[in-house]
């Protein structure tokens, strides 16, 4: 048995409570719209403000750190943020609303996601680009 298989095989949904940290020590405020598939690994110390929506689906892997927003204070902007199926966020990055990381799609450390990416792409950088 590989350690994916193996992780899969063990895999729980973990509990998540309104800004409170999990046994894995993200944060979730507004987990009442936060959609989570299955399998998906959320890094320590990242950050999920689901007011206007998050959806997480299968296999779905985010780094340490991270910022993902649904609503952001600083210029009113609000929507639902969707990481599609199998896409990988780097550590230290920025996902902000309204944008959707395609499947497949992979997330350079420390990059600021303020546009759809589209299905297997990898993008980077501040803004993130494609490269």
């Amino acid at each position: 048995m590989t350690h994916t298989q193996e992780w899969i095989n063990t895999w729980k949904m973990p509990y998540i409570a309104h800004n409170q940290p999990t046994k894995f020590n993200y944060i979730v405020v507004y987990p009442e719209n936060l959609v989570l598939g299955k399998y998906f690994d959320i890094g320590a110390f990242t950050y999920l403000q689901a007011e206007f929506g998050i959806e997480i689906q299968d296999l779905v892997e985010i780094g340490g750190g991270c910022h993902i927003y649904s609503h952001s204070t600083i210029d009113n902007k609000s929507g639902k943020v969707t990481l599609k199926r199998n896409c990988k966020i780097g550590a230290h990055s920025v996902i902000m609303p309204g944008v959707t990381v395609g499947e497949n799609s992979i997330i350079g450390a420390m990059s600021f996601v303020n546009k759809d990416v589209p299905d297997d792409t990898t993008v980077r950088g501040v803004p993130a680009k494609e490269s």
